[in-house]
């Protein structure tokens, strides 16, 4: 079950990150797929900083800013 959970929170996220970043997205597929992936960026970056989360809106959060993250890094290759 935690797997799922998982699946759809780093859809969110890239949802809210394509939201959040304006001409940053890639499309609502591509933006979920990147949240997902962000997900787990944004659980190792806030683990370095020694922080972690324990509901499911913080793990939302963690998430959103991996997605973000992760947005910003992948528009830095996009071609214009």
């Amino acid at each position: 079950m935690g797997f799922i959970w998982f699946i759809l929170i780093g859809c969110a996220a890239g949802y809210l990150a394509g939201k959040i970043m304006r001409g940053g997205g890639f499309g609502v597929i591509v933006n979920l797929l990147l949240g997902i992936v962000g997900g787990v960026l944004g659980g190792w970056v806030f683990g370095l900083f020694g922080l972690s989360t324990t509901s499911i809106i913080g793990s939302l959060v963690t998430a959103t800013i991996g997605a973000i993250l992760l947005l910003w890094i992948a528009s830095l290759f996009k071609r214009k």
